[in-house]
């Protein structure tokens, strides 16, 4: 009989966690309970397929998206914008005011393109960080990856219903917004616009999802530090890139950047080794 990884454990955990607060926030809330059941029955299922590895150390990214998704059931008819009508100000300090988004197009479409296939790269982190970790040979280290990269992925996820918000591309659509337009983010206006969720933007999961992935490297393959930190440095990028593109706040991204330091204790908390894979 299988046993639940680390990984799988906290991930069953914020599904169980979404359920007990669903009943205070959304109509239906036997939904999330339904999908709770269906994640745990899932990773056993994966469990127990011992000739594909392989799917198990992916199972935690599908659990990923049914957390995305699932957020948008947590979507408000209505808030007061209080929290964005504040938050657009600091952003309007640091790209007009400190002129950041002057220095970012002071090069035409090169900066800005480079930016949006910044953002567009985000959704590959999950199963980049495995694929790190089988090119590395510390195949043993996938479930500790995990576990920093969903403790600070869901934990930006479990903060969403608390803090429902707009992003400024939306909700102020005039307002310091990119005065170049590249293809890329022609694809990424398309992405989030018919795929993306509405219940909130605090904390960006972009920059949280991004942080955890660098401190979980630096963690599990200490030997080739450069790799940990050199997805830090991109996680840098990816913050830089949502305020430019006005897909997130400041506010957001310092929360996001807050979120994924639940990363270090998380993934230091998972023994590295052969059990990992059992």
């Amino acid at each position: 009989m299988p046993r639940f990884r680390p990984s799988e454990r906290l991930a069953i955990a914020y599904f169980i966690y979404v359920a007990l607060i669903a009943p205070f926030y959304i109509p239906r809330p036997w939904r999330t309970s339904l999908l709770a059941v269906g994640i745990a029955a899932g990773f056993w299922l994966v469990g127990l397929w011992k000739r594909k590895p392989i799917a198990r150390d992916l199972a935690p990214l599908f659990a990923t998206l049914a957390a995305y998704r699932e957020m948008d059931w947590f979507t408000s008819p209505g808030h007061d914008q209080h929290l964005e009508r504040v938050w657009v100000l600091w952003d309007h300090k640091l790209l007009i005011d400190w002129g950041l988004r002057g220095l970012i197009e002071s090069a035409g479409r090169l900066l800005p393109s480079f930016l949006e296939l910044v953002y567009l790269l985000v959704y590959g982190i999950g199963p980049a960080v495995v694929l790190l970790a089988i090119l590395t040979r510390r195949r043993d280290g996938t479930d500790r990856l995990w576990t920093a990269y969903l403790a600070g992925t869901l934990g930006a996820y479990a903060l969403f219903p608390y803090f429902p918000s707009d992003p400024p591309r939306v909700l102020f659509p005039s307002a310091d917004m990119p005065t170049v337009m590249t293809f890329l983010r022609r694809v990424n206006l398309y992405i989030v616009g018919g795929y993306g969720i509405h219940s909130s933007v605090f904390p960006s999961a972009h920059v949280s999802s991004a942080f955890s992935a660098a401190w979980g490297l630096l963690i599990t393959i200490p030997e080739k530090r450069w790799i940990g930190w050199s997805m830090a440095a991109y996680a840098v990028l990816v913050s830089i890139a949502v305020i430019y593109g006005r897909y997130h706040y400041t506010a957001d991204v310092v929360a996001g950047f807050s979120i994924s330091l639940f990363a270090i204790p998380a993934a230091n908390l998972v023994r590295s080794g052969k059990g990992d894979r059992g």
